[in-house]
């Protein structure tokens, strides 16, 4: 089978794949890739290496994102098919090694993103359950049958279909956007109320074996797992209604 922009060629008879996601729908699968689970796991991670100027790291991991995604913007326009990363280095470079390596190291960091997300998903589920069920086991054991579990019925759904996995995505993340707000919110009071304490954003809290370079450092490096989400919508783009005239905008 071969594949082009618009169609894929099989047994002779070219059929065009189903373009159902719209601008609407890319834009919150691409927002849901972002802010989803790995936001909730990795902030006091990120807290945890410099204390309260935790912002520091996302906002040096956000211009490296943009930087990055404006990349992936302009190739995915030149480049309309569903390979992403792997596809842009063949373009480049025309070495089936070198896109295999970069082919398997995509593979791998979506297998260890959704193990993570799964995990972190799995265990806290199994903690919200046990505040009004009792007997609810707690263990990572169980955790870990409760995120193979997720696997499972985000695997069931994507073999559905593509129409199906990113409206249940849209689903996923306007519960996301609202449970951050809240947080916001939260925030907010507590500041509005006097019991929060803004000097807290100016201090540098490191391990006492790094310093505050290394440590920004650090924090940047796991912030940024939480801003990936282009990665994984450009293999959408033969999916996608229009994709030259909505990806730029959409992505931007």
């Amino acid at each position: 089978m071969t594949v082009n922009s618009d169609t894929a060629v099989t047994d002779g008879k070219e059929t065009e794949l189903r373009r159902v996601i719209g601008p609407k729908l890319l834009l919150f699968l691409i927002m849901g890739d972002i802010i989803g689970a790995g936001i909730f796991a990795i902030t006091g991670k990120v807290a945890g290496q410099v204390g309260g100027a935790a912002w520091l790291p996302f906002l040096i991991a956000f211009t490296i994102a943009t930087l990055t995604a404006f990349s992936y913007l302009e190739l995915v326009t030149k480049y309309p098919h569903a390979a992403g990363a792997a596809l842009y280095i063949h373009k480049a470079f025309g070495i089936h090694f070198v896109t295999f390596l970069v082919a398997f190291t995509v593979a791998c960091s979506g297998i260890t993103s959704a193990a993570t997300s799964a995990t972190l998903v799995g265990r806290n589920l199994l903690i919200g359950i046990g505040q009004f069920v009792e007997g609810v086991p707690n263990t990572p054991e169980a955790g870990m049958w409760a995120a193979i579990a997720i696997i499972v019925i985000l695997a069931v759904i994507n073999f559905r279909g593509v129409g199906e996995s990113v409206k249940f995505n849209l689903v996923l993340t306007i519960v996301s956007l609202a449970i951050m707000a809240a947080i916001i919110g939260i925030g907010f009071a507590v500041i509005a109320s006097g019991q929060g304490d803004i000097s807290r954003l100016v201090v540098f809290e490191t391990p006492t074996d790094r310093s505050v370079f290394a440590a920004v450092t650090m924090g940047t490096a796991i912030a940024f797992f939480a801003m990936v989400g282009f990665e994984d919508s450009v293999n959408l783009v033969e999916e996608t209604k229009n994709p030259n005239k909505t990806f730029p905008k959409i992505m931007l």
